[in-house]
């Protein structure tokens, strides 16, 4: 669980970022789900979109993702979100996290 100092750390690192994935009409299916496993497994941020023709809101694809994931929602602002899985070893996000 982050805490909220966490969490504004990585909203900044989140800032500069580029949206890897959409979530489009289809459903939140197992391929979106390891495509993002995989992505966040090398990255451990990022950020996604979801489209207007999708019958999830930003809040609830993030929740979803979150959950089957592993990962934590860091924000949710309109139609995007970030989320964050820390790397077991050499994490690039663990030291400018305070404790």
């Amino acid at each position: 669980m982050l805490t909220s100092k966490q969490r504004a750390v990585l909203r900044a690192q989140a800032n500069g970022l580029e949206v890897v994935f959409q979530v489009g009409k289809g459903e939140i299916d197992e391929a979106l789900i390891k495509t993002t496993a995989d992505c966040l497994a090398a990255r451990e941020l990022i950020k996604m979109k979801v489209l207007e023709t999708s019958a999830y809101t930003a809040r609830e694809a993030a929740e979803a993702l979150a959950a089957a994931t592993g990962s934590e929602v860091v924000q949710v602002i309109g139609s995007r979100f970030v989320l964050y899985l820390q790397k077991k070893k050499d994490s690039k996000y663990a030291p400018l996290l305070p404790r």
